[in-house]
């Protein structure tokens, strides 16, 4: 994976995703889990302060052996039990209808085939669960998102392949979710990073 993208990027994305804004919005992604919940880009575990106490067990994914580490104390301070569920959200380790819900923050801008991501996470899933979502793309400005494709070599350069151009609601519904919750805003920062996509989405 590489000296940056293994100990360094995982330092950084725990540092630059942390602060009062972030952690409302992670808070409100959390919010309504319950169960055994799979969550994709576990990253360093910042999600797990906000899990309702419905939450029993978290199957986590992700990649970076860094991540891992910076969790350690996040894991151990959790009620719920923390399991690794592998390290590409394109091959979950995980059996077919297996997981209450799934959550997924600032992960599916970064992982290489987003649909495949999204088909592992419907797979497991069980009938009628959910996916909580929170996700920086498109922006509906066309001036935002000409800056977002000239830029977006630099940010898959420097953040591990993180995209800021996916429309991730229509590649969620193209995964053959229904989105019941959607909502889109700029969060503080520069514009073409900035543009959020929250919600929720159901597998019938």
């Amino acid at each position: 994976m590489g000296l940056w993208r293994e100990r360094f990027l995982p330092w950084l994305v725990d540092k630059g995703l942390s602060g009062d804004e972030h952690e409302a919005l992670r808070a409100k992604a959390a919010a309504g889990l319950e169960g055994r919940v799979l969550e994709i880009g576990f990253g360093s575990g910042r999600n797990l302060a906000h899990l309702p106490e419905g939450v029993e067990r978290v199957e986590a994914v992700e990649p970076a052996s860094g991540g891992r580490r910076i969790a350690a104390e996040r894991i151990a301070a959790c009620p719920a039990e923390v399991r690794f569920a592998g390290e590409s959200a394109e091959a979950v380790d995980l059996p077919d209808d297996s997981v209450d819900a799934a959550l997924s923050t600032w992960t599916l801008c970064s992982v290489p085939d987003p649909a495949r991501g999204l088909a592992e996470i419907r797979r497991v899933l069980k009938p009628g669960g959910r996916f909580h979502f929170l996700d920086h793309g498109l922006s509906p400005d066309p001036k935002v998102a000409r800056w977002q494709r000239r830029l977006e070599p630099l940010q898959k350069l420097a953040f591990g392949g993180c995209r800021v151009q996916l429309p991730i609601d229509r590649l969620i519904v193209d995964a053959g979710f229904h989105v019941e919750q959607l909502e889109t805003f700029y969060m503080k920062g520069p514009k073409f990073s900035c543009f959020m996509y929250s919600g929720v989405a159901r597998i019938d």
